[in-house]
């Protein structure tokens, strides 16, 4: 008896968080001017609105479904609005939300949210993006029900993962580092929560802090490694990667697709000095104290693979050599060649058939890349003998397999809803 008192204590203390009181909504003249620039910053590096904001829906007002592993959440309305947003939430609750993970009335919030990740993030930034979100205009929506597997939807479960993977550490300089490279790393650790997408994450779904940036998987896309293992053709340099995040696009590697094409399409409004520092800390892990020994690898093997795949040959000269055949004229507007884009590089073919399949959008709006969707005009095994050309003919990497099946795997995971 004593000891199912015990327990049913441990699990109260761990489990059960005060709901906090209401305010009146703030007056958004109670905030200075400059602390909501500083906010609003916050919220791009944060991708608040990519998250919060509902395909066609108003802003930071909430719906979008978010896919994970255990089901779909949907993001919440973090507009003013009192009844459905956080309106009536005092400086206190929001803290309190973005590094614990509890609503103002109690409720553990799922990680979806990065929490883990603002639990970095300094007071003064997340007061700022308080200041920012407390002067949006006022939306009323509610969120749809979350979609998650049994017994997911009970939220209380959500205290053992947060005892496993929250911890309130605030970042910390490094004193044998400069100044850039601190705020890269401040940022890449806290605001932007990279390792979100970029770390792999295990069977509860937390990030495996012993592979830090080894490459994962965000809504269906890979995500790759941000340190020595990534597939690069080229070496990713600073000016490389500040390239690509706030354009979208860098001519020596690729074109940003899945779900970080709204990531740098947010960085183009980003602070230029911040984006500089992000990429000087990433450059710094893809580097590490190992020489990168796949520079200038890339090259064009299209004899090799011609003997290979006919089919496939055959194929992307149909579909795909207007554009990235030598001499196309899109390659004179500095596009990536084939070679030295990442996906072509990857060890498993799934974001080159995702490109394939729902072609690709300009991150930041015309004139950038463009490529149409050919889910509807080739099969899957269509897809599939071109997916192979492209790895023989732009790579140096051993074939990839069954491809038919992760061609029609990919098309019915994007069909579902």
């Amino acid at each position: 008896m004593v000891c199912c008192v015990c327990i049913a204590g441990i699990f109260v203390v761990v489990v059960y968080r005060s709901p906090l009181p209401t305010v009146p909504r703030p007056d958004p003249k109670a905030f200075s001017p400059d602390s909501i620039k500083r906010g609003a910053a916050a919220a791009i590096i944060g991708d608040c609105g990519i998250c919060h904001t509902a395909e066609q829906g108003a802003d930071y007002a909430g719906g979008r479904p978010l896919p994970t592993p255990f089901g779909t959440i949907f993001s919440t309305n973090i507009t003013p609005d009192e009844a459905t947003g956080i309106g009536n939430w005092s400086k206190i609750a929001f803290r309190r939300a973005m590094r614990e993970g509890v609503s103002r009335n109690g409720y553990l919030l799922y990680p979806a949210m990065p929490y883990d990740h603002y639990a970095h993030v300094s007071d003064q930034d997340i007061d700022d993006l308080y200041a920012f979100l407390m002067t949006r205009r006022a939306v009323s929506a509610s969120a749809p029900s979350n979609h998650l597997i049994f017994p997911l939807s009970f939220r209380p479960l959500l205290a053992g993962w947060q005892l496993l993977f929250l911890h309130d550490r605030r970042f910390s300089p490094t004193p044998a580092a400069d100044d850039l490279w601190n705020r890269g790393a401040y940022l890449v650790e806290g605001l932007a929560h990279c390792g979100g997408c970029h770390t792999p994450r295990d069977l509860a779904g937390g990030e495996e802090s012993e592979r830090p940036y080894a490459g994962g998987v965000a809504e269906g896309w890979n995500a790759p490694a941000l340190e020595t293992s990534n597939p690069m053709a080229e070496t990713w340099t600073v000016s490389a990667l500040y390239n690509y995040l706030k354009t979208g696009m860098d001519p020596a590697h690729s074109v940003a697709a899945g779900p970080m094409g709204p990531v740098t399409a947010e960085l183009s409004k980003a602070p230029d000095r911040d984006v500089r520092a992000i990429a000087v800390y990433v450059a710094s892990l893809m580097h590490g104290s190992r020489e990168v020994l796949r520079q200038s690898l890339a090259r064009d093997r299209e004899r090799e693979a011609l003997q290979k795949n006919t089919v496939g040959a055959d194929l992307f000269q149909g579909a795909c050599a207007g554009c990235h055949e030598v001499g196309a004229p899109m390659l004179a507007q500095d596009r990536p060649v084939l070679a030295l884009t990442t996906a072509i590089q990857e060890s498993d073919p799934r974001n080159t058939i995702l490109a394939i399949l729902h072609g690709l959008q300009s991150p930041t709006g015309p004139p950038g890349p463009y490529m149409p969707a050919f889910a509807d005009n080739l099969t899957d095994r269509n897809i599939a003998e071109v997916v192979s050309y492209l790895r023989a003919r732009y790579s140096d990497r051993p074939a990839w397999v069954a491809l038919e099946s992760a061609v029609s795997e990919a098309r019915k995971a994007s069909d579902s809803p």
